[in-house]
């Protein structure tokens, strides 16, 4: 695929921006731009689009830089340059520019579009909830929040005469021998125990920070203020309380059942912390590749085989240089797929140590990665600034699609079928985990003046009712108290994560019409993709060819399903 960058018509070619006085003209240009008709309304809003996709990509840059080397204080500098000193001002002039768009007489004529109605809707929104004083509030927000990244990237254990990173520690907890598993966890434990006040300090202030947003702009508390931030326009918070339900009846207990066969094997009564991702069988972890290299040459081959354009996309990243895939010390922990809306073309970052998971995750990044490419040629940016219901379908989806080509990662088919089993149990396994993380916040945030101790009570509980009941902590117990400092999304993006449970139940859905007829469901998947954020969640959903549904039924109807998979892979 030759690949080139969008072309500017607003902006010059060649504009760098190094302060707010290079950027504010073309805002004032756009303010006080006359428009006289739909064409030029039209006009207008394209030009707004290259100025957001610009904004939207410097500062993406800075944050990909800061989180590659988090120990570069001159990397951190630039990022937290563009969110103290540049965001704030534009802030005001972007309401304004919305306003403008609100107001004009030929709304009514774009309207129609259902892509412009949706776009629409989030300005509305946007403006609804936009307040001056909360601009430097969510500059200071966004400041702080990056500071998770920074005291998770600095963790390392010493293991054989050398530190290593959280990452590459957690993979030797799927090691056989105990003794090291042991040994290694209660080295995790007692790095984290460091940060673990540190931790707890940050996300009260944060916490405090968002919820006087949510004050100022006229809320109750910041839940109900993000869900209408995030635009959650087809479901409620109800519908949430029925997810986290959903799961511990017909989720909950399916996962319980392959804990207890796990621990058959091992010959135990319960698990041991370190116990949970070890083979009971007692076999190594399975080992796919060796580094960042051989990681991406198997995910292509294997996009290769699903469909020749995804391919040509992890081609385009590598020629662009648009990845950054093995873990090493001063990294940020974790993984994403950035998009880029002037290049076009997105940046992968994850921690790769060698593991299936790592397999999991570059797939899964890939699968946002495509997202990207085949909804670039949508007229505005904001069609494909994609809701996370929306985006998570796309990364999941792959990661069940690609499964029957995973032989070039395991050219032995016992490896495969392991792989694929270990994957399909993980599915389950995570959606407690996702249940348990998005009732924490909406706790959280309905009790915003709680203490330290109180959250920590909170967490405990929730781990009592989303949980298995397997694990046995004794001496361990404050570890369980602090589980949730490990996701990142509680510190920077509050309230996107039971996304991925939505889009779990949507990618399982897309793989259960792969197992009728494969190449229709990829036609439909990449004909859902294509639409970026031009139709509601739940047209896309269905021209994927699944419902936009997590009810108790619905599943329940996926669970057993996954179940009936579990029993042929043998």
């Amino acid at each position: 695929m030759d690949f080139k960058r969008a072309q500017r018509y607003f902006l010059p070619t060649d504009f760098v921006l190094t302060s707010w006085g290079d950027i504010e003209p073309y805002f004032t240009d756009l303010i006080n731009k006359e428009i006289n008709s739909t064409s030029e309304l039209l006009h207008w809003l394209k030009n707004r689009s290259e100025l957001d996709a610009f904004l939207e990509e410097n500062l993406a840059w800075r944050y990909i830089h800061m989180t590659i080397d988090t120990r570069n204080e001159e990397l951190s500098q630039s990022y937290q340059y563009f969110i103290t000193e540049i965001q704030p001002k534009f802030a005001p002039l972007d309401d304004q520019l919305n306003r403008k768009l609100l107001e004009s007489a030929f709304l009514s004529e774009i309207e129609k579009d259902e892509a412009y109605f949706i776009y629409i809707r989030s300005v509305k929104t946007a403006t609804d909830l936009f307040r001056e004083e909360n601009i430097i509030l969510e500059s200071e927000i966004s400041e702080k929040s990056q500071l998770f990244g920074s005291i998770n990237g600095a963790q390392t254990i010493e293991y054989e005469g050398e530190q290593i990173t959280m990452q590459k520690a957690s993979s030797l907890l799927r090691e056989p021998n105990e003794k090291l598993r042991k040994e290694i966890f209660e080295k995790i434990v007692e790095r984290r125990k460091k940060d673990t006040d540190q931790l707890d300090l940050l996300y009260t202030e944060l916490i405090e920070k968002r919820h006087q947003v949510a004050l100022n702009a006229g809320f109750e508390n910041y839940r109900d203020y993000k869900f209408q931030s995030l635009g959650r326009f087809d479901y409620t918070k109800e519908d949430c309380f029925k997810f986290h339900e959903s799961i511990e009846k017909c989720i909950l207990p399916i996962v319980r059942n392959i804990q207890k066969n796990k621990l058959n094997v091992l010959g135990k009564s319960a698990f041991k912390p370190w116990d949970t991702a070890v083979d009971p069988e007692g076999k190594a972890p399975l080992k796919p590749f060796t580094n960042g290299d051989e990681l991406l040459a198997g995910t292509q081959r294997i996009f290769s085989k699903i469909d020749p354009y995804f391919r040509s996309c992890l081609d385009s990243l590598k020629k662009m240089n648009h990845l950054d895939l093995e873990s090493k010390t001063g990294k940020a922990p974790g993984g994403y797929n950035y998009p880029l809306y002037e290049s076009g073309a997105p940046f992968i970052f994850m921690n790769a140590v060698g593991t299936h998971r790592d397999v999991i995750t570059m797939i899964h990044e890939g699968g946002h990665a495509i997202h990207s490419f085949i909804s670039n040629d949508l007229e505005l940016s904001s069609f494909k600034n994609l809701p996370s219901e929306v985006a998570e379908l796309a990364s999941m989806s792959m990661e069940l699609l690609s499964m029957k080509h995973w032989d070039e990662f395991y050219p032995n088919s016992t490896d495969q079928k392991r792989a694929q089993k270990e994957h399909l149990e993980d599915i389950l396994g995570i959606l407690p985990w996702i249940a348990q993380i998005d009732a924490f916040q909406h706790w959280v945030y309905e009790n915003p003046f709680h203490s330290i101790q109180d959250r920590r009570e909170a967490w405990r509980k929730l781990s009592i009712r989303f949980g298995t009941g397997l694990t046995d902590w004794s001496g361990f117990e404050e570890v369980v108290e602090t589980t949730w400092q490990r996701q990142m999304h509680l510190f920077e993006v509050p309230f996107y994560y039971i996304e991925y449970g939505i889009a779990q139940l949507g990618a399982l859905g897309i793989w259960k019409n792969s197992q009728l007829n494969y190449d229709k469901a990829i036609v439909d998947y990449k004909n859902a993709l294509q639409l970026g954020y031009s139709k509601s969640i739940p047209k896309i959903y269905e021209t994927a060819g699944i419902k936009f549904d997590f009810s108790l039924e619905n599943m329940s109807s996926l669970a057993d399903f996954v179940s009936e998979k579990l029993k042929e892979i043998v």
